[in-house]
């Protein structure tokens, strides 16, 4: 009669016992592990595991109600997944832990198409947050990746050029580069007080030279460079002048001897001679595209790619890439617009101990008309197992995802202060953040900046994902942070794993599930209960 039946299928120890501890009796599915009736195209990204795991119950007292409610209805449903159950044949009253259809922001692909639409919708630019990104499979879209690569490649040696010769840029949206090893530069960041003046003392994480430096290229190639780049401001601004997207910037170059020379300076460390006049120009049209290409500082200068399947979780077939033949050939099988997308690496991240890291970020929607988003005050760190160095591409380097990390070895060296099991929590970094001098960028730059992107990527989407009052979603963002702290997101996953990997997630991912049915049980019958740590940023 209270309605307080439930289903649980997959690995949701905690929300089983959490349930029982409110009185909720659980009715078991037959055939537990198996969807019921799909509802979801099947390449939607889904993290969580899909194996069974049912809870100790030594006095079989759970069973025993179990069969006496087999068959009731049950009004809360929990499943790993979004097809176990399919919404449209539900009640009013039943609640589902799912939304359908949103694969619109839970794939990379989704991702990719979507948060294009986002100036219409909320007039707020994605490449503040998300790195641009291309399917290839799509005829247009494997073009404009070309076009993106090749004037990458011309940025990228105007800014090699300057570091040649020593120079120095002011006014970037973050530094280029710095006088530290590799790891060292990202740890301090803006420096004492947000310090833009960045030192070009040397050319940090070389890729392996394979035909040696040999002579210095000749200043034509920089005379190449900075032309595109010019040609490229330019149509920047007939963009705002017409509305147009900007026209391609590849007249007369030879892009194959172009892109040739420059991955003997980027990667093999061939010199370059700019002519004085050549580093004035380099200098101020790398100040005025700083104010057009909100993404130029994290950008780097080696043009690293990450390939991506366009609707796979936890690392699988990804792959970092520096040279356009590559991405093209590891792509080139690619059968439908989405089956593979092309994302610009963040080559300047901020590092910890010289380490890459990643933020799980976990929020939930309780629901899509009026959008309601509520921001989890949690969060935790995923290091990789190698110091970030671009002179290897190698995913235990540069890829966070647990999946990924457990098959790597620790590295010879690793700095005595990285965690073992790999895994923060987001008071941990807080705590490193004061001990380097930055102590207000958690609270006044990265959160402001992940709920900014989170609320931003929602809205993209909102109109293609399937509404349902009943429903609610909990879903895990993945961020990566540039040197200036500023967020930049990754992916979005539906079923977020809650497997406890380490000590902080065992702690966190039983808070949040927690505190997710604070939300959507608790505060139905008491709207000013305690939330936990889940807070309210957006409703329509």
């Amino acid at each position: 009669q209270e309605k307080k039946i439930f289903t649980v299928q997959g690995p949701y120890p905690i929300i089983r016992s959490l349930l029982w501890a409110r009185g909720w009796v659980e009715r078991k599915l037959p055939g537990a592990g198996r969807p019921l009736c799909s509802a979801c195209p099947p390449d939607e990204e889904e993290e969580e595991e899909e194996e069974e795991q049912w809870d100790e119950d030594p006095d079989g007292i759970h069973d025993l109600m179990s069969c006496l409610v087999r068959d009731q209805e049950p009004y809360f449903i929990w499943t790993n997944r979004c097809g176990a159950v399919d919404c449209r044949l539900l009640r009013q009253d039943q609640v589902l832990n799912h939304y359908a259809q949103v694969g619109a922001f839970t794939t990379k692909e989704g991702l990719c198409l979507n948060l294009r639409n986002l100036p219409w919708v909320d007039q707020a630019d994605p490449d503040t947050f998300f790195p641009r990104c291309y399917r290839l499979g799509a005829v247009d879209e494997r073009q404009a990746f070309i076009e993106d690569f090749h004037l990458t490649a011309a940025r990228s040696l105007l800014k090699l050029a300057l570091e040649s010769a020593g120079d120095v840029l002011t006014g970037m949206e973050q530094p280029l580069k710095s006088g530290k090893g590799p790891g060292e530069h990202a740890e301090l960041g803006l420096g004492e007080g947000g310090q833009r003046r960045v030192p070009r003392s040397h050319i940090p994480h070389p890729m392996p030279s394979t035909a040696g430096p040999g002579p210095p290229l000749p200043p034509q190639l920089v005379e190449e460079a900075l032309q595109v780049c010019e040609q490229h401001l330019g149509s920047l601004g007939h963009q705002d002048i017409d509305g147009d997207p900007p026209s391609p910037c590849m007249m007369g170059t030879d892009w194959d001897r172009f892109l040739r020379d420059y991955y003997r300076v980027a990667h093999e460390g061939a010199g370059l001679a700019p002519s004085g006049a050549q580093r004035e120009r380099c200098r101020a049209l790398l100040q005025r595209l700083a104010g057009r290409l909100p993404q130029l500082g994290m950008e780097g200068d080696r043009s690293v790619w990450i390939l991506k399947p366009g609707a796979k979780s936890r690392g699988r077939g990804i792959v970092c890439v520096a040279q356009l033949e590559e991405v093209l050939r590891l792509a080139a099988p690619s059968v439908r617009a989405g089956e593979w997308v092309v994302q610009k690496y963040v080559e300047r991240p901020l590092l910890i101990f010289g380490t890459k890291f990643d933020v799980r970020q976990w929020f939930l929607v309780t629901d899509w008309n009026p959008l309601t988003v509520w921001f989890y005050r949690k969060s935790y760190l995923r290091f990789c197992s190698q110091p970030f160095s671009l002179r290897h591409l190698d995913l235990a380097r540069h890829l966070c995802n647990v999946s990924i990390q457990k098959q790597c070895g620790p590295a010879r060296g690793r700095h005595p202060r990285l965690p073992p099991d790999q895994t923060w929590s987001c008071r941990q970094l807080q705590a490193y953040l004061a001990q380097v001098g930055r102590a207000g960028a958690w609270h006044q730059v990265m959160v402001p900046g992940m709920k900014a992107a989170v609320v931003g990527t929602l809205r993209s989407a909102q109109d293609l994902v399937r509404s349902r009052k009943g429903s609610f979603e909990l879903y895990g963002a993945d961020f990566v942070f540039g040197e200036d702290c500023q967020p930049w997101l990754l992916e979005i996953n539906a079923s977020p794993t809650m497997a406890p990997s380490s000590a902080v997630t065992g702690q966190l991912c039983a808070s949040v599930q927690r505190d997710t049915l604070r939300v959507v049980i608790d505060r139905r019958d008491n709207p000013t209960c305690p939330t936990g740590a889940f807070e309210l940023i957006y409703k329509e």
